[in-house]
């Protein structure tokens, strides 16, 4: 079982427009730092982009009604689950994406990987509430 840290911010609009906002894969380049310069570029039931460090593959899930949008991001060095919703909080919403560590991975570089998480969450805020 790997360790875990799930990241977690308010959002000022409604769960379901901020869900229908941002699902479609294409929409994360406008806030996830990780593939705001790169082109996600579809191949069948994946899409294609660099990365910071080299080429992904990401496979996203479907448009759904309870706020999932839970991806699987394949690198050189396997693939990673990443599970992000975004729920109801009275008239807003709740964004959470949980980090998984994974095997060998130190303290540090899990520190870094969630502040970047961090910092991503508050773009789509900033992105969300305009």
């Amino acid at each position: 079982m790997l360790g875990s840290r799930t990241i977690s911010i308010s959002i000022e609009r409604n769960w379901a427009e901020a869900y229908e906002a941002i699902w479609h894969p294409e929409d994360f380049s406008k806030w996830a730092s990780g593939l705001s310069k790169a082109e996600l570029k579809r191949e069948g039931s994946v899409w294609r982009a660099l990365g910071p460090e080299g080429e992904v593959t990401i496979r996203f899930t479907g448009h759904n009604a309870f706020g999932v949008l839970d991806h699987y991001v394949q690198t050189a060095g396997g693939e990673v689950y990443v599970p992000l919703r975004i729920i109801r909080n009275g008239e807003g919403a709740e964004v959470q994406m949980t980090l998984f560590r994974q095997p060998g991975m130190s303290d540090a570089k899990f520190e870094e990987d969630a502040a970047w998480i961090a910092r991503d969450l508050e773009a789509l805020k900033e992105l969300l509430e305009r």
